[in-house]
């Protein structure tokens, strides 16, 4: 293993509960201008890596949140944004080619502009925001996730941005529910480590078809990221009670989806009683179909608690599954030589 993870995914991964206390801690010191507060909507432009922690945000907080938070990767700025606009530029290294693209037409429609990122010697985004004047919460990780993959940063991706909505007046934040959060998180990762190896045995050699529901969605969204570039295996997700509206008659072919898929679904106390009998009939479904099937049931205390003991499990999970695919998890070679083919 040690061997394996040269560029210390794991202990990324063990060190999601100090990311987030160190995010919380550095964003005592970040403030945004009195003006910032009057927004309709919040607009989170970035891509990968650096759009996971505000999909999992928008997903645990959408019957809270006073203004709709909304992730738009790409390099266009939706017609919406406007002077009424919170529009967050998140990019982990700061050099991220579609979201900096966006800068000159957001700012040309009055948006109120912040970025998101890490503190690193050449980062464009943090030059273009003192440039510009503007704020940017730049956060430094590398203590706390020595692997320098946005993925495995999520502890700084998820708080950080949520403590910026919070000072916006977006969303409402318990101090004391988050300190109990890391103290869960801190006690989980040794079990978490173990039964992670034997639930990558279970699900090794297989498409991976994450199955969650509702205040999950962002998380499902996170884990299909890291089984894809940590582990280097195929996966998706699918979200109920939508994909009760398409996908069960797909099941049935290929004759091969009955020996290259495994389905693992998500389960919680904190989903919708209707939504909770549909994942249980979706399971009997899969089940009909004869393909394998693994659930999960979470059991942190709220539904923040419980998307962020996803990531941790499933991150072990996606870590010990690329030991068995005898693959580099750090490595990313095929985005790599993407980038280098754009630029």
């Amino acid at each position: 293993m040690k061997n394996s993870d040269k560029g210390k995914v794991a202990d990324s991964i063990r060190l999601l509960p100090q990311q987030i206390e160190d995010a919380l801690t550095q964003a005592k010191k970040f403030k945004l201008p009195e003006s910032y507060k009057k927004i309709n909507r919040v607009v989170v432009s970035g891509m990968g890596g650096s759009n996971l922690g505000a999909r999992i945000i928008a997903a645990v907080f959408k019957d809270e949140a006073r203004a709709p938070i909304l992730i738009e990767p790409g390099y266009q700025v939706p017609a919406y944004v406007d002077r009424d606009t919170l529009y967050i530029i998140s990019s982990y290294s700061g050099n991220t080619e579609e979201p900096l693209s966006t800068f000159a037409e957001a700012k040309a429609r009055g948006a109120k502009i912040v970025g998101l990122t890490e503190a690193s010697v050449k980062n464009k985004l943090a030059a273009l925001l003192e440039k510009e004047s503007l704020p940017g919460f730049i956060f430094s990780p590398a203590q706390n996730n020595p692997s320098r993959q946005p993925r495995l940063g999520l502890g700084y991706s998820i708080f950080a941005l949520l403590a910026l909505l919070a000072e916006v007046g977006v969303i409402k934040i318990d101090r004391q529910e988050i300190t109990r959060i890391i103290s869960a998180l801190e006690k989980n990762n040794l079990s978490f480590d173990i039964a992670a190896r034997q639930i990558a045995k279970k699900i090794s050699n297989k498409e991976i078809i994450l199955v969650g529901a509702e205040f999950l969605a962002g998380s499902l969204h996170a884990l299909r990221n890291q089984f894809c570039e940590t582990s280097k295996n195929f996966s998706a997700y699918l979200v109920v009670p939508d994909m009760n509206h398409y996908a069960l008659e797909g099941l049935s072919n290929p004759a091969s989806n009955r020996k290259n898929q495994v389905y693992v679904f998500w389960q919680s106390d904190f989903y919708h009683p209707r939504v909770a009998k549909r994942l249980r009939l979706t399971e009997e479904i899969v089940r009909k179909n004869k393909i394998s099937v693994l659930s999960i049931k979470l059991n942190g205390k709220t539904k923040l608690g419980q998307a962020a003991e996803m990531l941790q499990l499933g991150s072990w999970l996606t870590f010990y599954l690329a030991i068995i695919n005898q693959v580099d998890p750090i490595a990313i070679k095929s985005v790599d030589w993407f980038k280098k083919k754009l630029s």
